[in-house]
Order: C-alpha cells, then structure tokens, then sequence
C-alpha cells in the first residue's frame, strides 16, 4: 500500500475531479490517495465522485485558508 499525493490548488471545479480520475492508472488496490485542493466546491465534488465510483473518501478536512485536503482509498 502507497500513498500518493496530488496537488489540485489552485485549480477550480471540475479540474481538481478530473485529476483525480486521470490519477487513477496509478493506483494500485489498497493504495490511497491525498489530494490538495483550495476549490469552495471540492467537498461536496469528491464526496460524490467518491460515492458514484464506488471508491473510499477516508476524510476530507479542512484545512484553513479555503484549503482542504482529502484521502481516498483505492
């Protein structure tokens, strides 16, 4: 099991979303993924991403800033 990180600041709805989905030939099976993102919507975004493709959101936390910081499992 790895962690990797993927930094999305700086980018708005729906990029953060779709770099996580382009991160996903990356992942291998019980691997997680912390994501960093400062987008207002990005909670709610990778909550549903995290539901409709059946995948683990582990937390997604605020982080101070307008910055939040998420982990999904593979």
């Amino acid at each position: 099991m790895a962690v990797k990180t993927l930094d999305a600041t700086g980018l708005k709805c729906p990029q953060p979303i779709l770099k996580v989905a382009a991160f996903i030939p990356q992942m291998q099976a019980g691997d997680i993924l912390e994501v960093l993102a400062d987008c207002p919507s990005f909670p709610n975004d990778i909550k549903a991403w995290a539901q409709k493709t059946g995948r683990t959101l582990l937390f997604c936390m605020d982080e101070g800033g307008g910055k939040h910081k998420a982990q999904i499992q593979f």
